[in-house]
C-alpha cells in the first residue's frame, strides 16, 4: 500500500475570477480595472463580464446607488479590450471615441451587501477596416447587473496607427504625453455644487459668466489621468457634462441616467477649454465644451432626481 496521501478531485472545476490584463483596458493601476473576462458569442458579437467595487474612490455611491459614469468607464474598457484582444490591433495604435449614448433604470444601481457582476452583451457593427486591421467600429451593449437588465447603450470608436495618429495630433504627438501642467488650474466651483466631496475632483474652474466654466484637468489625477496623455481624456469631458448638469440644478441632487455625447476634436491640454451649459427643464440638460472658438464636445443629459 502507497504512503501517499490520495487526494479528492473536485466533482466540477472551481471557477476562478481575476480582472483582464491592465494593457487591454489601457490602464496603470490594477485597482481601475474592472472588466473580469470575455468570450465572442457570434460573429462580431461579445460577452464581457465586470465587476463593480461597492466603494470607488472617485466613481462613489450617492444615496445608496452606484455611479452611471462607472458605466461609462466599464463600456470606455472594452474598446481597448476587444480591440486588442479579439480584433488584434496592435498596442502601439490609439484609440478615439466618436460618441456615447446610453440610457440606465436608477432603480437597478442600487448597492447591495456584495460588489455587482455586470454582464455586457455587444454587438459590433459597421466595422471598417484598413487591410486586414479594424479601424473602426460601432457597439451596441445591453448591460445587465446582477442578471437584471440595466441598461441600453450605443457608441463608436476609432483605432489609429502611430503614424494616422501624428497627423491627426498635427505634430502634437511628438511631444509625447504631458507630465506637467502647462496651464494654471482655474480655482474649482465649490465641491458640493457639483455632486462632489472633495475638492480634488472637481473638473470645473469658476468664472464670472453664470452657466460657464473653465474645465480643469489635474495631471495628477489618480482616476482621469491614470496615466500621462497629450490630450484630455473623453471620461474627463463625460464628468465635466456631469458636473456642469448637476451645477445648473443646484438646488437638489441628481443621476444622470441618460446621456447622449459627441467627441468632435481632441480636447488640448495647454490651452484653455470652455464649458457651458443650459437647462430647458428640470430633466435635460445640454452641455457644450469650446476650445478655440470651436465646439469640440456636446452632450445632452437626462436626469433623475434624487431624494
Amino acid at each position: 500500500m502507497s504512503g501517499t496521501t490520495q487526494l479528492a478531485v473536485p466533482a466540477q472545476p472551481v471557477t476562478l475570477t481575476s480582472t483582464v490584463p491592465r494593457e487591454y483596458v489601457h490602464r496603470t493601476a490594477v485597482a481601475e480595472v474592472f472588466l473580469t473576462g470575455w468570450q465572442p458569442t457570434g460573429p462580431d458579437e461579445f460577452r464581457v463580464t465586470a465587476q463593480w467595487p461597492r466603494a470607488h474612490a472617485f466613481y462613489g455611491t450617492q444615496h445608496g446607488l452606484y455611479d452611471p459614469l462607472l458605466l461609462c468607464e466599464t463600456i470606455r474598457q472594452t474598446f481597448p479590450l476587444l480591440s486588442h484582444a479579439a480584433y488584434h490591433v496592435p498596442f502601439d495604435h490609439h484609440l478615439s471615441w466618436d460618441y456615447l449614448r446610453y440610457t440606465l433604470r436608477p432603480d437597478v444601481l442600487r448597492v447591495d451587501r456584495a460588489p455587482a457582476e455586470v454582464e455586457l452583451r455587444i454587438k459590433c457593427f459597421d466595422l471598417t477596416r484598413r487591410g486586414n486591421r479594424l479601424a473602426a467600429t460601432s457597439m451596441h451593449f445591453q448591460v445587465f447587473l446582477d442578471g437584471t437588465q440595466l441598461a441600453t447603450a450605443t457608441t463608436r470608436f476609432a483605432c489609429h496607427s502611430p503614424a494616422v495618429y501624428r497627423r491627426l495630433r498635427e505634430g502634437r504627438a511628438d511631444h509625447g504625453p504631458l507630465l506637467h501642467p502647462l496651464l494654471p488650474l482655474a480655482p474649482a466651483v465649490e465641491a458640493s455644487l457639483v455632486g462632489r466631496d472633495r475638492a480634488g475632483d472637481v473638473v470645473l474652474g469658476a468664472t464670472d459668466r453664470p452657466g460657464q466654466w473653465e474645465l480643469r484637468a489635474e495631471l495628477t489625477h489618480p482616476v482621469l489621468f491614470d496615466h500621462p496623455v497629450d490630450h484630455a481624456p473623453g471620461m474627463l469631458l463625460l464628468e465635466a457634462a456631469r458636473q456642469a448638469a448637476q451645477a445648473v440644478t443646484a438646488d437638489h441632487p441628481t443621476l444622470p441616467t441618460g446621456m447622449d455625447a459627441a467627441f468632435f476634436r481632441y480636447v488640448e491640454l495647454d490651452s484653455p477649454c470652455w464649458i457651458t451649459a443650459e437647462s430647458p427643464d428640470q430633466s435635460h440638460t445640454l452641455v457644450t465644451a469650446r476650445q478655440h472658438d470651436r465646439t469640440v464636445f456636446s452632450a445632452t443629459l437626462t436626469s433623475h432626481a434624487l431624494p
